[in-house]
């Protein structure tokens, strides 16, 4: 039975709880909640009222290595923790993002987790889940088709055709998207444009940043979509679209909630990528869950040089909160990808090597699990490392690996057994949790929000990944130059780059030195609150690789999902 089949088994096995009974762990009451189904309801955002003068709880952010294409269990460990520190007494919630179907059918997958460590409904959180992804795009899509129908009636705000930056989004990877011609054939202005895949919209990391519905209103509304010949700057609500815009999102701003395996609430909730976008679930599931729990166990979008520097930098700007510990996934195999004497590509065999043990190239990764503990200090947040276990690692790599992780400053390192034992098997993880978001946390930030936005991008490039510095193509500094005209230079940064290095190629493997970060272009997102430097050839459309998951996927004869996970 392939792994995908375990997982759907597995998923499949499980006898649910009602949702309202899940709800009712947190505080929250029938009116609280919108069903869709038995399984799985919003949560109001009226219950915030209710619940907000309640102690908040433990909060703690999941993040990793750099993984390697598979992915080293970030997810799995993420929800196996929230069930083991409810194994060991604690009231704890998972917050996840919700998955773009485009990795669901590309390279990864789903994303609800594997083995004994999943949410659940798995299927209905892998594919159209609630409808909010297609909320995103819809409003996203609207303002877009508002553009050209401006045109299209006389361009009565004199809208500089080139200089138009907003475009399409579809939830999927399609290449052939990245680059296109609209307004062929007398339908409007012929201009060139793109699709980005809809989780790196701005309106998806708006839906995560916003924190209550006239929040959400005004960063609609402060979205940019190009200039006018003048140079003044055109927004959402020049044109008219905001207010329709949010009424799309009426019901995707509810926070969805669902459960773990071990019938432990899950909310999920917004799913910017992290490679791209901010990479974290959304602000107001994190406040609900911190109000009805005493962990909240948090996921942030790959490595701690991304989305948990991003977490920090941008989300916790916004929200006011402060983490109060993190834990850093680490996996054998990756680590000894970061020997760089491997090769991993989905869809192919493993090396051998990489499945026997060899403590010399173990070694020669281990600087890139040190770097990311360095990282966690950078912002002062006290971490327990959390060695997902594959069954062939040896024991001899599994001691080396935590041991390594404690003189690197991790206050523990452990096994997770979370993906075989579910949250039996994440009892030292959970217990190390506790202890170390029992300790101080001189929680800081990393950049002064008011520095010029290149010191912003050079402070992350040098400090986070270890770059020696950073280089801005012409256009680059010409957009950097027209955010600062435009009184919007002291936002802070989205950094979009691989998530298979530190640095911004992707080749380079361990902890990487002696390399200068290429800055391509700085896109602006003024309705989020941050502008985006475009690292080296990192694009906002993925591909499909050449055996996508969707290949193994289909219906059989009774409605049933086949080869999802």
């Amino acid at each position: 039975m392939s792994k995908a089949a375990k997982d759907l088994a597995i998923a499949r096995s499980v006898s649910l709880r009602p949702i309202a009974e899940v709800a009712a762990e947190l505080g929250l009451v029938e009116d609280d909640l919108e069903a869709y189904g038995r399984y799985k309801a919003k949560v109001r955002l009226e219950s915030l009222r209710r619940l907000g003068d309640r102690p908040r709880g433990k909060y703690v952010v999941v993040t990793a290595i750099n993984p390697t294409p598979l992915g080293e269990g970030k997810t799995v460990t993420t929800i196996g923790l929230g069930m083991a520190l409810r194994r060991i007494g604690k009231r704890a919630t998972v917050c996840l993002r919700q998955p773009s179907l485009a990795p669901v059918f590309g390279i990864k997958g789903g994303a609800a987790g594997g083995g004994r460590s999943q949410v659940v409904p798995m299927e209905d959180y892998n594919l159209h889940f609630t409808g909010d992804v297609h909320a995103v795009g819809a409003a996203h899509n609207l303002l877009a088709a508002f553009i050209d129908n401006h045109f299209h009636h006389g361009n009565a705000l004199g809208l500089d055709l080139h200089s138009i930056t907003w475009p399409r989004v579809v939830d999927l990877s399609d290449r052939a998207l990245r680059s296109i011609v609209v307004g062929l054939r007398g339908e409007g202005q012929p201009r060139e444009s793109r699709f980005d895949v809809t989780v790196a919209s701005e309106v998806m990391a708006i839906l995560a940043l916003a924190t209550d519905i006239p929040d959400l209103k005004r960063r609609l509304a402060r979205i940019v979509v190009g200039l006018t010949v003048g140079g003044v700057q055109v927004t959402a609500k020049d044109l008219g679209c905001a207010g329709a815009m949010a009424l799309l999102l009426r019901d995707a701003i509810h926070p969805n909630l669902i459960q773990t395996l071990e019938g432990g609430p899950c909310f999920v909730h917004a799913g910017p990528f992290a490679n791209i976008a901010h990479g974290n679930s959304s602000i107001l599931a994190d406040r609900i869950a911190l109000a009805g729990s005493e962990y909240v166990v948090t996921e942030s979008g790959f490595g701690a040089d991304m989305g948990f520097e991003k977490f920090c930098d941008i989300k916790c700007r916004v929200s006011g909160l402060a983490p109060d510990a993190a834990v850093v996934v680490a996996s054998v195999r990756a680590l000894k990808m970061h020997s760089g004497r491997f090769k991993i590509v989905p869809g192919r065999p493993l090396d051998p090597r990489l499945v026997s043990e060899d403590l010399a190239a173990l070694e020669a990764g281990l600087p890139n699990l040190a770097k990311h503990l360095e990282n966690l200090r950078l912002f002062g947040v006290p971490g327990v490392v959390a060695v997902n276990r594959f069954p062939t690692d040896s024991d001899r790599e599994l001691a080396r690996v935590c041991a390594v992780a404690r003189e690197c400053g991790a206050e523990d390192a452990v096994v997770s057994e979370v993906f075989e034992k579910g949250g039996e098997g994440g009892r030292a993880v959970a217990e190390a949790v506790v202890r170390a978001a029992a300790l101080p946390c001189r929680f800081r930030f990393l950049y002064d929000v008011e520095a010029p936005i290149p010191d912003k991008i050079r402070t992350i490039a040098t400090r986070v990944y270890g770059a020696d510095g950073i280089e801005l193509t012409p256009e680059a500094r010409r957009q950097v130059k027209l955010y600062d005209r435009l009184g919007l230079g002291k936002l802070p940064v989205c950094m979009a780059k691989t998530h298979l290095s530190l640095s911004h190629d992707p080749a380079r493997k361990g902890r990487p030195t002696g390399f200068t970060v290429p800055i391509r272009e700085v896109r602006l997102s003024a309705g989020a609150g941050f502008v985006t430097p475009i690292l080296g050839e990192i694009g906002m459309m993925p591909g499909l690789p050449s055996n996508p998951n969707a290949f193994g996927m289909d219906l059989d004869d009774e409605g049933q999902a086949v080869g999802l996970a």
